[in-house]
């Protein structure tokens, strides 16, 4: 799992501008979902939706203030209590508002999620933005007399706005970014764990997400990549805020953009290490494997960064999926959402659905018993919440701003119609009114 990592900024999605060979190579022997939309384009709470299968909505979940409930059984607490060793490295947002991870990233609440082997690690600004260790990742720093320097790095980046001002080189080598570090530590895992029981991992690297600080060895390899331009912004019809963000010059965007894609050379390298790590322990072969991202990145479009909007941009992520056994590429058209991976991973494994949930499993699509999956996909945040089908996108804001979008002559969301298309605007907010309520009658 990577985090802010767009559907487009990889080379099996048409993207030759990048260099990405290990996610291509478990492309093409995967399911690959085009049309995957996460269920709030914000860490946290499309991390929770995730876990649980649950809608962001139903769970309070609206924006990165929120907790995974304890209640609520997870699906990493289903692999375990099904025999599975339940593993994770990396970032794992469940309790983002507590910002101390523990010295081996295996704080209490690890195992009250389900994890039986946590390394949870800290996010990049999370990382960077504390003078002392938060988690594994930066102790390990200190270890290495590497800490000080990346945090007053970070705090330089902070000063200017993280992204995409703060959009310069790493100053740790590269064998010490975090993504670096993420992919060794789980690798090592799959070489050490016994066979003695089934296991769940979830890598979850912290890039490419902001602040864009490749290291060298890998941002010097885009300095005069020819990338395609930003999706241009059009205010009109579009709410007022989404025009508040600080103005970037054309420099700063194409160095931003560059530095995006190196960071995500830089995954595709771990992919590599950790896919070579199975193969060589003999695990491959019955090995479901799977590649997402918890939302995009708007990179410059509409003249905005990060995420929290729903925009395709930053609503729409990558997902494959590879069966055992499985060595052909497959284009799935299909809509999907991201909380369907959950009941996904379950019923591949043959382990019960968690009770409640809103996801579905994508296994009949998988096993080509159906060609549809659903009708629409919802996503929700704090400010707002929109509806997407497959010709038609509804955005609400909580300013009542309405945006329609008619994405088969304008996938790039440039004219919004809501005004001209009324009709087609009052049914799709019955259907998102319907999503969100869940059927029940709203009062």
């Amino acid at each position: 799992m990577a985090d802010q990592f767009r559907h487009d900024f990889v080379g099996f999605a048409g993207a030759d501008w990048l260099r990405t060979p290990n996610l291509d190579a478990l492309a093409g022997r995967s399911a690959v979902f085009t049309r995957c939309c996460t269920n709030s384009p914000v860490c946290a709470p499309a991390r929770i939706a995730l876990a649980t299968g649950i809608q962001p909505w139903k769970l309070g979940a609206l924006d990165n203030h929120a907790y995974l409930p304890l209640s609520r059984p997870t699906v990493y607490s289903r692999f375990r209590d099904s025999g599975y060793r339940v593993a994770c490295v990396g970032k794992l947002d469940l309790a983002k508002p507590d910002p101390y991870n523990g010295r081996h990233g295996d704080r209490p609440v690890c195992y009250s999620w389900g994890f039986t082997h946590p390394e949870e690690c800290e996010g990049k600004m999370h990382a960077g933005r504390v003078a002392g260790p938060q988690g594994p990742y930066t102790f390990w720093l200190e270890q290495r007399g590497l800490l000080k320097a990346f945090t007053d790095d970070y705090a330089k980046r902070a000063e200017v706005g993280w992204s995409p001002r703060g959009s310069w080189d790493s100053v740790l080598p590269a064998d010490a970014f975090e993504d670096a570090y993420i992919g060794r530590r789980s690798a090592d895992w799959i070489r050490n764990v016994p066979k003695d029981f089934p296991w769940f991992m979830q890598v979850s690297f912290v890039g490419p997400h902001d602040p864009f600080d490749p290291p060298t060895q890998y941002a010097s390899r885009y300095r005069d990549a020819q990338l395609p331009p930003p999706i241009p912004h059009s205010p009109a019809g579009k709410p007022a805020w989404s025009s508040a963000q600080r103005k970037a010059t054309a420099e700063e965007i194409d160095v931003a953009r560059r530095q995006y894609c190196a960071a995500i050379e830089l995954i595709d390298d771990q992919v590599g290490h950790i896919m070579h790590a199975l193969e060589e322990s003999g695990q491959a072969a019955e090995t479901i494997i799977v590649f997402v991202s918890d939302h995009g990145e708007m990179l410059g479009d509409h003249g905005r960064w990060r995420k929290a909007v729903f925009y395709e941009s930053a609503l729409r992520v990558p997902l494959t999926i590879s069966l055992p056994g499985e060595r052909t590429h497959r284009r799935v058209e299909a809509l999907a959402e991201l909380i369907d991976l959950t009941p996904t991973l379950l019923d591949a494994a043959g382990i019960a659905p968690l009770p409640g949930a809103d996801a579905h499993s994508l296994l009949p699509l998988l096993r080509g018993q159906t060609s549809e999956h659903r009708q629409d996909c919802a996503s929700a945040l704090r400010t707002g919440r929109c509806l997407r089908t497959d010709r038609w996108k509804l955005i609400e804001s909580a300013d009542g701003v309405v945006e329609l979008y008619d994405l088969q002559i304008d996938p790039e969301e440039q004219s919004n119609v809501a005004a001209e298309q009324p009709k087609v605007a009052r049914e799709l907010k019955a259907r998102l009114v319907d999503r969100w309520m869940d059927g029940r009658q709203a009062w």
